[in-house]
């Protein structure tokens, strides 16, 4: 997917580093990424859930808070408060550039975040959340007993992601006295609160608060046995797919036509992984499958392998080819199933006289219905008409361009 490196002024003038994830297709609506306290905008679950989202047409936009990851300022200075601030000037920033956000994501204190702006953003009609917190201050669980004085003494330093963080008295004093409960009650926008049941940094009772205190419409998703930071490669795949697959019922995606005559939608893979085979597969806005290969040749199983998909589009067009003929002649054709198997055999072993390995697609097809045997026998006949069938039995041609 392409993305954009940018900056644009926080909520004080500093200039905070973001990353815009682009559609590579047309571009159909926007998110906003909020991520979790002290993390930033490159952690992975953040990665991916911006390329699902791109993969089906949403720029996604996520950047650091002040004074975190590539953005300028000290973190010491922010609070619950700025870090709301923030992410208003970012929904502003997309406004400027005819990209008003439709969503706005938030991950732990992120999450809270949203909560509290989303009623300031008019363009938001969605809002979702990934353990967050209802009451902000439960964020200074993680660092409270360090010193207990720190209201008193100004800022702490602590080590958090690997490095130290100053967090400052009036972050503690400004967190501690948020109250969510208005901004989630009065929110007037389709909710989605993700969670997982064994969250060792902020618990699920926190999930239960939110959802409770929310109106409809609204949605709770369990994140299963994920840990905070939604580090596991499955848990962000699979936040990434019920975040994708629930905000297309709030937002308007709505493609541009084709030009007259086009040919049938673009198939777009992209890779997700680069470290392994998993592909994303977009077929326009709302058609979206994973591509990969087996554990045992370097992949991850989370999705069919290329010659799955082959034996898919073979299986998917010789059932609709019966099936239109038979309804075409009001035969009692009730079910269709067609397995597909695929092998390497030598060419003469499908009686083509030459000493090389050719692929070989089995269809074994079921028809169900009071069929008679000529009804039958004519079906199988229409199976050999099947356009993809067709296709793969006589020569085709790939052209390959490198694009810029």
């Amino acid at each position: 997917m392409p993305m954009e490196k940018i900056t644009f002024e926080g909520h004080s003038g500093d200039a905070l580093a973001a990353r815009l994830d682009l559609p590579e297709g047309p571009h159909l609506g926007t998110a906003l990424f909020a991520h979790c306290f002290t993390c930033g905008k490159d952690i992975h679950a953040a990665r991916r859930i911006a390329q699902r989202l791109a993969a089906m047409g949403i720029a996604v936009l996520r950047f650091d808070f002040t004074g975190l990851g590539h953005s300028g300022g000290e973190f010491e200075n922010t609070s619950f408060t700025t870090n709301v601030g923030d992410l208003i000037a970012a929904a502003r920033y997309l406004e400027r550039r005819g990209m008003a956000p439709g969503l706005l994501i938030g991950h732990s204190l992120g999450g809270a975040a949203v909560l509290r702006a989303a009623g300031s953003l008019d363009s938001v009609k969605a809002v979702a959340t990934l353990g967050a917190p209802f009451d902000p201050a439960h964020v200074t669980r993680n660092f409270a007993s360090a010193d207990p004085h720190l209201h008193i003494d100004g800022s702490i330093e602590m080590h958090l992601g690997g490095r130290p963080v100053h967090i400052g008295a009036d972050f503690i004093r400004d967190v501690a006295e948020a109250r969510l409960g208005p901004a989630i009650a009065g929110l007037k926008r389709a909710l989605l609160v993700m969670h997982a049941p064994r969250d060792q940094v902020v618990g699920i009772d926190n999930a239960t608060q939110i959802f409770a205190t929310a109106k409809h419409p609204k949605s709770f998703v369990t994140l299963d046995d994920a840990d905070h930071l939604i580090s596991a490669p499955d848990d962000a795949e699979y936040a990434a797919e019920v975040i994708a697959a629930w905000s297309r019922r709030y937002l308007a995606l709505t493609p541009p036509p084709p030009p007259p005559g086009a040919p049938e939608g673009i198939v777009r893979v992209s890779e997700s992984d680069p470290a392994g085979f998993l592909q994303d597969v977009q077929n326009g806005p709302f058609h979206h499958m994973l591509a990969d290969e087996p554990k045992a040749y370097g992949g991850t199983n989370r999705g069919m392998s290329p010659y799955g998909f082959l034996a898919a589009g073979l299986g998917a067009c010789t059932s609709m080819t019966i099936r239109m003929y038979a309804r075409r002649k009001g035969w009692p054709l009730t079910h269709v199933r067609v397995d597909v198997t695929h092998d390497k055999v030598h060419a003469q072993d499908a009686e083509h006289g030459a000493d090389h390995k050719i692929d070989r697609f089995t269809r074994e097809i079921v028809l169900e219905g009071t069929l008679d045997d000529a009804q039958r026998a004519r079906l199988l006949e229409i199976a050999d008409k099947c356009p993809v069938h067709q296709t793969m039995e006589r020569r085709s041609m790939v052209e390959t361009r490198l694009m810029a």
